[in-house]
């Protein structure tokens, strides 16, 4: 038998609150065991609040050779939105001009998890990754776009289904000269 936590008892009480709320019965079978479900997703799906950005960037690899633009494309991604909790999905797309240390291609991904696995705003996650990008990796530049379809859209609201919103970040000299943000622009169609 599982020994859970005195908080993690507390949630799935309030779990069970929001499920008579909504205007069903929490004890009833298919239900039962559903805020302990929730408890445990929301571990994974909320990961981030438990990793910092730093530690992942940390390990880079120095060679002076290494100044022409890196892409890392179609990272996808699922998160959360802080406004009415539900769901938006995506894709990401980074693309850094490093100063002569570089970062392997899988901690780009890890980077894109860190922030998306939180409440977010997709404005300010695509943000955050452009931001630890030149902070860790001392890129002289970078750009991050992010593609995404949020259920807030197209399960209530306008309840648009196809629709999607596109977010970019630029920084350093992809935002000074506009010929490197055009070739990767260009690399990413």
């Amino acid at each position: 038998m599982e020994t859970i936590s005195t908080d993690a008892q507390a949630i799935e009480h309030k779990i069970r609150d929001i499920l008579t709320y909504i205007g069903d019965d929490p004890q009833r079978e298919g239900l039962k065991d559903t805020p302990k479900r929730m408890r445990k997703s929301w571990e994974k799906l909320f990961s981030g609040y438990t990793q910092d950005s730093k530690d992942i960037l940390t390990t880079t690899f120095k060679d002076g050779s290494c100044n022409e633009m890196v892409i890392l494309k179609d990272i996808e991604f699922y998160s959360c939105c802080e406004h009415h909790f539900l769901p938006f999905v995506g894709k990401i797309t980074i693309g850094y001009i490093p100063d002569g240390k570089i970062v392997g291609v899988s901690k780009l991904a890890r980077l894109v998890e860190v922030y998306a696995r939180r409440l977010q705003i997709q404005e300010r996650l695509t943000g955050q990754i452009a931001d630890d990008i030149m902070k860790c990796i001392q890129a002289q530049g970078c750009m991050v776009v992010c593609e995404a379809q949020h259920l807030c859209m197209t399960s209530r609201g306008v309840e648009k289904q196809e629709s999607k919103m596109i977010t970019s970040a630029v920084r350093g000299v992809f935002k000074t000269q506009i010929e490197i943000r055009e070739e990767f622009l260009k690399l990413i169609k």
